[in-house]
């Protein structure tokens, strides 16, 4: 058995913890809450701890699976790879490109396991678009967002999330990983902007963005995020990928509003459109938010189990990150930001 901890019990990280409660080779040996408090039924028999650091001590864990806020992901991963564990780290990786590339230079260090929570790289659907899209050959346009109407308790934990990452960083990651691994072209460029649309906010945080990257292959793709009760649900969903040779998009499933969380990863379909032809690609039984963290933990197990070279998919969430912080530091000084000669 792997002996797992789990950090942060919020929305995903009580779906991790619920996904090692249910697996054959997990046994959960602590969990970390800010308040001590664990109300779930399956998981109120576990050790529960208030402070990462004593947590890691008395627990001694193989995996330390860190779901909490995105600025103390960097530390708490370090500490946990240097205390033996192998770690997996929900996205963004850390708020800074230096912290995230001393994450992956410890885990290098130490022959760690480290997977960082791109929950769309275990859907079988975004997989297919991926794969779709890199049959029709590049340079492409990728068009993609997602927009959310929050209000109440998803707005808090909005405003929570703010206190430290805008929403085009902890939400874009996602999706330019998707590009990246399109195109597998290098960034030249980014370019963004965006607007505080709350006094609820703090007056240097922003809940609305937008940004635009190039790629040295001449790709270029465009992200938009916005979170609050302000925000529209009119083209919310949009995920688009076009090339020379046709496009291919996925088509809304879930028409519940975009403040559903399963609604974030549902697909209807794939409309695959060339100039010869339009089809589209059913895709049934999909997978639902709990589904996905199974798939994410299980993978996890696996990479310790045979142990996976992790290489690309470190370097991934790093560039990935790069860009995301990129946009967000090119809203802030009103300016471009020029990656082409960044070690990314």
């Amino acid at each position: 058995m792997i002996r797992v901890l789990i950090a942060g019990l919020g929305n995903m990280g009580l779906s991790h913890a619920l996904a090692h409660h249910r697996h054959l080779d997990s046994e959960i040996v602590g969990l970390v809450n800010r308040t001590g408090d664990v109300r779930h039924a399956e998981l109120t028999g576990y050790p529960v701890f208030t402070d990462f650091y004593e947590a890691l001590d008395a627990c001694k864990p193989d995996i330390a699976v860190i779901a909490t806020y995105s600025d103390s992901h960097a530390d708490f991963a370090i500490a946990a790879m240097e205390s033996g564990a192998h770690v997996f780290v929900e996205k963004p990786l850390a708020t800074t490109v230096a912290d995230a590339q001393r994450v992956v230079d410890c885990a290098k260090r130490l022959g760690r396991k480290l997977v960082v929570g791109y929950i769309l790289r275990h859907h079988p659907s975004w997989m297919r678009l991926i794969k779709e899209a890199r049959a029709l050959g590049g340079p492409y346009v990728f068009r993609m967002n997602l927009n959310q109407q929050s209000e109440g308790a998803e707005w808090e934990t909005h405003k929570a999330l703010m206190q430290t990452t805008a929403p085009i960083v902890d939400c874009g990651v996602h999706y330019v990983d998707v590009w990246c691994q399109i195109t597998d072209a290098k960034p030249v460029s980014v370019n963004g902007m965006g607007l505080r649309l709350s006094e609820e906010i703090a007056e240097d945080m922003y809940n609305y963005g937008q940004f635009q990257v190039t790629f040295d292959d001449g790709s270029v793709g465009w992200y938009e995020a916005g979170w609050g009760p302000m925000m529209s649900e009119t083209a919310f969903f949009v995920k688009d990928v076009i090339s020379p040779n046709g496009s291919v998009s996925i088509t809304e499933a879930d028409k519940s509003g975009s403040s559903d969380v399963d609604g974030h990863t549902k697909v209807g379909g794939l409309l695959l459109h060339r100039p010869d032809i339009d089809r589209l690609i059913e895709l049934p039984d999909e997978p639902g938010h709990q589904e996905l963290c199974d798939a994410e933990q299980d993978y996890v197990l696996r990479a310790i189990q045979q142990n996976t070279d992790l290489t690309r998919h470190m370097q991934d969430a790093v560039q990935s990150l790069a860009i995301c912080l990129a946009a967000d530091e090119s809203v802030r000084t009103g300016k471009p930001v020029n990656l082409k000669e960044a070690t990314l």
